[in-house]
């Protein structure tokens, strides 16, 4: 049963676990959408509910997932994020610090293959990624609260790392520092968007519990 945090007819929110990916792949893993879908059947009655997730959560991070339950919401809420008009917010744990608590990080960012990578700006096939952040505890592990500004692929995760702060349990980036099985220390706990049909502002948040499991 997914914990869904904020649900009204045209779009619902819920908080995904470490270790459930948001979407179906080709090995038919269990996935967010699927669960979304099940819990759809139970509330409406509906055989074949519609419902589109806008955003994706790498599988070991957790955290708060949009999605939308009217395909005529779709374009409205996707133009959203294309213009980054969607504030999106996380905490992380890392065991390194640092050298300053608060800044900004820009860099060049390109996948390759299963991983991002920070490259040089004018590297063939690079995007600029932006991301703020505070760190907002001064011992071992250190919190971080993050606000994500583009959003591409690892991209806090590969930013974090190529300062030499990875994110606990992320082995793929560099972390020696083990966490929760199947699980990294990164939490998106913050989504703030325009409702597509009453164009209202709202805040979807839930608590950090990073440091609680």
């Amino acid at each position: 049963m997914p914990q869904i945090i904020f649900e009204d007819d045209y779009i619902l929110v819920c908080n995904k676990p470490h270790g459930l990916m948001t979407e179906p792949d080709r090995n038919n893993h269990p996935n967010l959408k699927q669960e979304i879908i099940n819990y759809l059947k139970t509330t409406t009655g509906a055989s074949n509910p519609y419902v589109q997730h806008l955003h994706r959560l790498d599988r070991p991070v957790s955290g708060l997932v949009l999605f939308t339950k009217d395909k005529s919401c779709l374009h409205e809420l996707s133009n959203q994020f294309a213009l980054r008009n969607v504030e999106k917010y996380y905490f992380a744990l890392t065991a390194n610090c640092p050298h300053k608590l608060t800044d900004t990080l820009n860099h060049w960012h390109r996948k390759e293959k299963k991983k991002g990578q920070i490259v040089p700006e004018g590297t063939a096939y690079s995007e600029w990624v932006k991301l703020d952040y505070k760190v907002e505890s001064y011992t071992q592990p250190f919190l971080w609260n993050i606000q994500l500004h583009t959003g591409k692929f690892h991209q806090i995760r590969c930013q974090l790392a190529h300062i030499n702060c990875p994110i606990m349990g992320d082995t793929i980036y560099g972390s020696t520092k083990a966490y929760k099985e199947n699980a990294i220390a990164l939490q998106a706990y913050k989504l703030i968007f325009t409702h597509p049909i009453s164009g209202e502002r709202i805040k979807v948040e839930i608590d950090n519990n990073l440091q609680n499991i």
